[in-house]
């Protein structure tokens, strides 16, 4: 039990493995095969993991690693060749320049303010594939709603990974 306040408490520096297997999981979990509704509400998990890591670890994770992993989510998805790369680095981007702001918030809080972010990601997306196609599929939104739901359980799980752990031979 932690008697600090949240602003005092202890994390483990992040290494560059850690924040490379968390964007490789987010990956995978977007390269799953949704089908009916489930695609329809379907959170974009890597841009709420690289979201996480612009505002927590902005001098890390930047606009270039937003590319990079864009890049690879277009080749997988087989999408338009950065589409995805130019959604990621407009949240990077915003991700990076409101950091402080959005880290003075409690989670309740962090979720409205991270809402407008995902929310430009989505538009970013969603221009690219009306100039493609000449149509919006609007129930893609849903998942910008889901996305920012899932912010505070993202947080909790990546900043539970990054606390010390107690030692066991310790009283």
């Amino acid at each position: 039990m932690s008697y600090l306040p949240k602003s005092q408490e202890f994390l483990l520096p992040v290494s560059g493995f850690f924040i490379a297997a968390s964007l490789l999981v987010a990956l995978l979990l977007n390269w799953l095969p949704w089908h009916g509704i489930w695609l329809a509400i379907r959170p974009d998990f890597v841009a709420l993991v690289l979201l996480y890591w612009c505002t927590h670890k902005p001098y890390r994770v930047g606009i270039g690693m937003a590319w990079m992993v864009g890049i690879l989510a277009d080749v997988a998805d087989a999408s338009l060749f950065g589409q995805h790369a130019l959604a990621y680095s407009v949240l990077a981007f915003g991700g990076i320049v409101l950091h402080r702001r959005v880290q003075m918030f409690d989670l309740r809080q962090q979720t409205m303010q991270i809402f407008p972010l995902l929310l430009i990601s989505y538009i970013v997306y969603a221009m690219v594939h009306w100039q493609l196609r000449g149509y919006v599929a609007w129930e893609y939104f849903i998942g910008c709603v889901v996305a920012t739901l899932l912010w505070a359980p993202l947080t909790l799980l990546l900043q539970a990974l990054r606390h010390p752990r107690a030692n066991s031979d310790q009283l």
